[in-house]
């Protein structure tokens, strides 16, 4: 069997394709036979950096997204779109004639448009993948075309045509299932101790700035806490930030450990009693999962604000804590302190974030796949 999964331009794309790519490889592991996958991305992303890792084979395409500001390099950055898109097109039905799969997945991005659209055209089945309570326009401009469609959240029959509709959940790596109790040794990653408690920062690959102004303004607060810190920075604000610690003679503070991105996310999660974050709906998927306790700090600008809708639903069931982003500065570190100084708030985030958790998501999906290509 042959597999195209195409998604990227941001992690909420990318490792829903990955973990997808895993549950079909498990399925394939367990009757004993062959499949290949091969990742279709756009060229210059972080998916031609992130697929490789996970082990597979990534193609780029030259397509790129219409920019919304009106600067002169915007401009002339949009008047290249149609020829972009053109050569895209041309390279997405090379890619699937060479390639001959017997189904094509996309979990959203630019490039999945393409591959989609192409794969959709030459009569392949295919698939998309919806990770938000609110689609993006990728996935609702090809509703109309693909043959099922896989989401996240109830009620998403305002977006796509009802009989497509499966409800999954989010596909998480599986390696965040029923995760062990961490050693010494995992917190040798970070160049911790075990036995502290422990906070994890995390903004996305490219950083979140409210969330990471409210933890550098109370950095000492926390550290005089004797808290130890895992602080994802972005790759936007990590310069910045080293440079701060570095004045203030924090930069190899025993209690920091300070990163634009962390690949090992096993072992974060194994290590830490808490987690900041932004309320994507990977980051949701993800902390159900693993059962941590949370305090989500919902991105303003993104579509519908579907950041907060997907934070109060957790908050609404005492699954997680939630602190608007223009109350982060004022409101995340006497949170914080009050969370980890309290077992029983602790037990109760985590008991009721269990039930939101949906840890056969990517195998359901997987299984889908298989249907569509027999």
């Amino acid at each position: 069997m042959r597999v195209i999964i195409s998604g990227g331009g941001t992690g909420g794309h990318i490792y829903p394709g990955i973990a997808i790519a895993d549950a079909l490889k498990d399925l394939f592991r367990e009757i004993n036979q062959d499949i290949e996958i091969l990742f279709v991305g756009a060229e210059g992303k972080m998916e031609m950096e992130k697929v490789p890792k996970a082990g597979y084979h990534v193609i780029g395409l030259p397509i790129r997204g219409l920019q919304r500001s009106f600067s002169p390099a915007s401009i002339l950055e949009n008047l290249k779109f149609p020829v972009r898109l053109f050569g895209s097109l041309n390279q997405a039905r090379s890619v699937i004639k060479d390639f001959r799969p017997d189904v094509v997945v996309g979990t959203g991005g630019y490039a999945s448009g393409a591959v989609l659209q192409v794969a959709s055209a030459m009569g392949i089945p295919t698939l998309i993948q919806e990770q938000n309570g609110h689609a993006g326009i990728t996935n609702k401009i090809l509703s109309r075309q693909v043959d099922a469609i896989c989401v996240a959240y109830p009620n998403m029959e305002s977006y796509f045509p009802k009989q497509k509709i499966q409800f999954t959940g989010n596909p998480v790596r599986s390696d965040l299932k029923n995760l062990p109790n961490p050693i010494q040794t995992d917190f040798d990653y970070f160049a911790l101790t075990q036995g502290k408690k422990t906070v994890l920062v995390m903004g996305g690959s490219g950083g979140a700035k409210t969330i990471n102004e409210a933890i550098w303004n109370g950095i000492e607060t926390i550290l005089q806490n004797d808290f130890q810190l895992i602080w994802q920075t972005g790759k936007f604000y990590i310069d910045a930030i080293k440079g701060n610690l570095k004045e203030k003679n924090l930069l190899n503070h025993p209690l920091l450990f300070v990163s634009d991105f962390i690949y090992d996310m096993k072992k974060a999660y194994q290590c830490c009693d808490i987690v900041i974050g932004r309320a994507g709906a990977l980051t949701i998927s993800e902390l159900t999962l693993v059962e941590k306790p949370a305090i989500l700090i919902p991105s303003p600008n993104v579509a519908e604000d579907h950041q907060t809708k997907n934070a109060m639903a957790l908050a609404k069931e005492d699954a997680a804590m939630l602190i608007k982003d223009h109350e982060a500065n004022e409101r995340l570190i006497p949170t914080l302190i009050y969370v980890l100084n309290d077992e029983n708030q602790q037990e109760k985030l985590k008991n009721n974030s269990r039930s939101f958790a949906r840890p056969d998501a990517a195998k359901d999906i997987a299984k889908r796949v298989i249907e569509l290509a027999k």
